[in-house]
């Protein structure tokens, strides 16, 4: 599977949560301590939000620590709101379209996880992605068609609503094939204002997912790093650092909503779509 970490407060350099912390994305794609898999080197991405109406998105299939164009841009770009992932596939294909984030108008979506025996779903699923959005998907994942899924349920009208339909329609979708322990998912969401995080799983073993308790959290990542505004915070698959009493772990059936200095925490559960 994968790890992503976004951020929500005063602008920043990319590379200064992306790059330079002690356990830094970049070296969760070499070694993962919380994630299935060690190494996540099956692509990587990054999109941000600045003076533009939609956000920009860097991506490509190599290992992100190994893209020399990543870490010049991650120096020079700076943002109050991003989103990154390094993946690890879970069986489709490594292309760029493949590669999170994926990008929906001013939305940025990535995903941690995956749909159980999605080759005998896939199908089902895209035969309910509403016929506009179709044309859109551009790659092969589970992942895209989860945020395919979301927008059809009503994503852009009320994110968390999208979401959980999304999840309900999977489950379902699912036991009706005969597969148990259907979801495991940590996803992110931006919206050019807000950082949503979700934690769920059918069987109640999602992937790890914490969330900074303060701008002090991220400053004893860099001392030296005096930027990070009082309502700074920041969602990760894992801790950036060793200090992990600065971390709060979500717990499963969690959502929570990050928007400038309110921190909003709801229980994440899943519906039907009608």
């Amino acid at each position: 599977m994968c790890r992503w970490m976004g951020y929500s407060g005063s602008p920043v350099f990319l590379d200064e949560l992306i790059l330079k912390p002690q356990h830094s994305l970049i070296d969760q794609s070499l070694s993962s301590r919380k994630g299935k898999f060690t190494t996540n080197g099956d692509g990587f991405g990054v999109g941000w939000y600045c003076h533009r109406d939609t956000p920009g998105v860097y991506k490509d299939v190599c290992p992100a620590w190994n893209d020399i164009n990543l870490r010049d841009l991650a120096a020079h770009i700076e943002s109050p709101l991003f989103i990154a992932h390094v993946r690890a596939t879970t069986g489709t294909a490594v292309q760029q379209s493949n590669c999170h984030p994926f990008r929906h108008g001013r939305w940025l979506f990535v995903h941690n996880g995956v749909i159980r025996g999605f080759d005998r779903v896939k199908r089902n699923l895209v035969l309910a992605v509403a016929p506009q959005l179709y044309p859109l998907i551009q790659g092969t994942t589970d992942s895209e068609l989860m945020l395919s899924l979301a927008l059809t349920f009503g994503l852009e009208e009320d994110p968390l609503v999208g979401l959980e339909r999304m999840v309900g329609f999977v489950e379902k979708t699912c036991i009706d094939q005969g597969i148990s322990e259907a979801l495991q998912m940590s996803v992110g969401l931006n919206d050019g204002e807000r950082l949503f995080a979700v934690r769920y799983s059918t069987a109640r073993r999602a992937p790890t997912l914490f969330l900074s308790k303060s701008m002090q959290a991220l400053q004893d990542i860099n001392p030296d790093l005096q930027r990070f505004s009082p309502d700074a915070r920041a969602v990760v698959s894992e801790p950036l650092s060793n200090l992990s009493v600065v971390w709060d772990e979500i717990p499963e059936s969690t959502a929570v909503i990050v928007h400038r200095d309110k921190v909003e925490r709801r229980d994440f559960v899943p519906r039907s779509p009608e």
